[in-house]
């Protein structure tokens, strides 16, 4: 039995812990990990992976990333993320696995520490993360990563890949999480409306500000302030964003008195700021202000295997929820490529819905694009090998006219021109056919 040492150190952890021999048997438990799992602990005798997978193999056996094996190879502490078993069903688990030594520097054992990942679910669940893609995992653990701290967060990604519920499960996985989640929309302010918004204004300061208000700075005091879409702000306006972001003051539009900002940053864009600060339409100082852990959320193409799983969750939240979707649909829809990403599957699969005259949803009720799909392959930003030949088709097609390739090939003329560079095309030297 192990030292009383140990099992001291494991019941003093809030989070569920136990203590692990290299043979994977469970030496020590605290409560909190008995409360998790409805498998019952028998010290000396259960292993790890019985209680938490309800397996009879070690996680790198059954395909996942074992943390407790990397631990014996590395001879360093290591993480990973798992789908546990719990009594509340599947959950995602942030595991920290620690060496425990003895006096002469031999490992005794193991120390293993559950973090819930409470923000996402491998399964249908409201207003959580929803997948369980290798993409979507990786995403997961950068989300865990930054809400352990302070730093300032940059989302990147298309639009309609969830930065606004990303930023939002940073906010609630944070330490900041009983506090004010304050999301400012960037796109469309001007400068006398950016300064009251941000900042709040005075009775009086301006034509119309018949009383005084709170800006949304003040209203995240304490909490996660979230700038959306940040690579809309003009020029004009960011040296003003980053003088908030250096010195921490403010003061409301007509007032001389200083006020001191209390938040956590999170921005969001779809724009790539890092080519907008070459092109001179972002400030660098800015960005490095706001880039310090930068996130970029997957496309829905990067994640075929979670189409499945978020087309039927949606279809559960919509008016159609009585509906149920062939596994023909399913595999059609998993062949599209999505250029509007989870914004547009959410339009598909309502539209499919309305087209049923039951409750199956079958192939002939999905759009035409994606029922005219044959294969993965067939989709044109999916093309592999013979993407080169496909690109020279809409050359001879189309001649120098990026924008109109760009649009076929569902990318951005950036993208393209990538592309053609990779490929060692030149599209000045095409010509429309006529």
């Amino acid at each position: 039995m192990v030292h009383q040492t140990i099992q001291s150190i494991i019941e003093a952890i809030e989070k569920p812990a136990i203590f692990i021999t290299p043979d994977y048997a469970i030496e020590a438990v605290n409560q909190a990990y008995r409360d998790t799992y409805p498998t019952e602990v028998i010290l000396g005798e259960s292993k790890c992976y019985e209680v938490s997978h309800n397996s009879n193999k070690p996680c790198d056996q059954k395909g996942e990333d074992c943390p407790l094996k990397s631990c014996k190879e590395t001879g360093k502490n290591t993480s990973a993320l798992h789908i546990h078993k719990t009594g509340s069903g599947d959950l995602y688990c942030n595991i920290l696995m620690k060496l425990v030594k003895d006096n002469q520097g031999i490992t005794i054992g193991f120390l293993e520490i559950l973090e819930k990942v409470d923000f996402a679910s491998s399964v249908s669940s409201d207003l959580k993360l929803i997948g369980k893609s290798a993409k979507f995992q990786e995403l997961l653990k950068m989300i865990t990563r930054s809400a352990n701290s302070n730093i300032s967060v940059l989302l990147q990604g298309e639009t309609g890949t969830g930065k606004e519920l990303t930023a939002l499960s940073i906010h609630h996985a944070s330490k900041r999480a009983d506090k004010p989640f304050i999301e400012v929309e960037c796109i469309g302010l001007n400068e006398s409306l950016f300064e009251s918004e941000l900042f709040g204004h005075e009775k009086g300061a301006f034509t119309g500000a018949s009383t005084s208000k709170k800006g949304l700075v003040c209203m995240a005091d304490g909490g996660t302030l979230f700038l959306d879409e940040i690579g809309d702000i003009p020029l004009s306006l960011q040296v003003k964003l980053l003088r908030l972001l250096e010195t921490g003051n403010y003061r409301r539009v007509g007032s001389v008195e200083k006020q001191t900002a209390n938040f956590r940053l999170i921005c969001a864009s779809h724009k790539n700021l890092e080519q907008m600060v070459k092109r001179g339409e972002f400030r660098e100082d800015l960005y490095y202000r706001i880039a310090a852990f930068p996130i970029t959320l997957p496309t829905l193409r990067e994640r075929r295997d979670d189409i499945a799983l978020l087309a039927e969750h949606l279809l559960s939240k919509s008016e159609f929820s009585v509906k149920k979707f062939t596994d023909e649909a399913l595999n059609k829809l998993a062949n599209y490529h999505y250029p509007g990403n989870i914004r547009e599957l959410k339009n598909i699969v309502q539209r499919s819905a309305l087209l049923s005259d039951d409750d199956l949803i079958n192939v002939e009720n999905l759009p035409h694009n994606i029922i005219a799909l044959t294969s993965l392959e067939e989709s044109p930003i999916n093309l592999i090998s013979n993407e080169k030949s496909h690109i020279i088709k809409l050359l001879n097609e189309h001649g120098n006219q990026p924008q109109i390739i760009a649009q076929s090939l569902e990318v951005s003329v950036r993208t393209l021109y990538r592309k053609l560079q990779k490929h060692q095309l030149n599209i000045k030297a095409f010509k429309a056919l006529r």
